[in-house]
């Protein structure tokens, strides 16, 4: 497994050179988008409206951080932990279609469609540790900005300049393979035969 070190935005080729257990750093600039963010980006777009920036190339962080407003109105970050991917299975797929983010980053994983999405167009899931928000707010250089607070704090678009932003662990890759179904297959085989040697009908 290799360790790695890129700079946004970052290329196909350089995403497509990352294999599942990686481990990635991120400098540069990146954003945060929970689920009001991805949709009204996704309405924006198929509406042929502007949106406040290019996302292409770069890092979409599941996260809704803890900030505060120092007096000259600049944003500090005080936490930033990961949100549960799995909320933005249903539309992650559109996302990375429309925009061409290179990297999702989140906590506990996604499913088939955005696995076949990041094989589609180039794009890796990044898993970062749940419960290490604070570690995840010291690879915050600044905060460059922030719209759409009418969502509410915690579901703004929030963009943050990284610098080596992580331990981030490859959990999905450009090339179709994903570890946490990897796990689940595993857990299931082992549950049958669990069930199988004691006798019990998993029925």
């Amino acid at each position: 497994m290799a360790e790695v070190k890129l700079t946004t935005p970052i290329s196909e080729e350089d995403i497509r050179k990352l294999k599942a257990g990686d481990t990635l750093y991120i400098s540069g600039k990146m954003f945060l988008a929970r689920d009001e963010a991805h949709l009204r980006a996704i309405e924006l777009f198929d509406e042929g409206k502007e949106l406040p920036f290019d996302f292409k190339g770069l890092a979409v962080f599941h996260c809704g951080p803890i900030v505060k407003q120092d007096d000259t109105g600049q944003w500090h970050v005080i936490a930033a932990g990961p949100t549960t991917s799995s909320r933005m299975e249903i539309f992650q797929d559109e996302f990375i279609k429309r925009f061409r983010v290179s990297v999702v980053i989140g906590k506990g994983g996604m499913f088939e469609r955005t696995t076949a999405a990041m094989k589609k167009y180039g794009c890796v899931y990044a898993a970062f540790t749940g419960g290490a928000a604070v570690l995840a707010a010291d690879g915050v250089k600044r905060v460059e900005g922030v719209e759409w607070l009418d969502l509410g704090t915690p579901e703004a678009l929030w963009v943050f300049e990284a610098e080596n932003f992580g331990p981030l662990t490859i959990a999905i890759d450009s090339h179709g393979n994903n570890l946490f179904k990897d796990i689940a297959d595993k857990a299931d085989k082992n549950r049958a035969k669990s069930y199988e040697i004691i006798g019990v009908s998993k029925d």
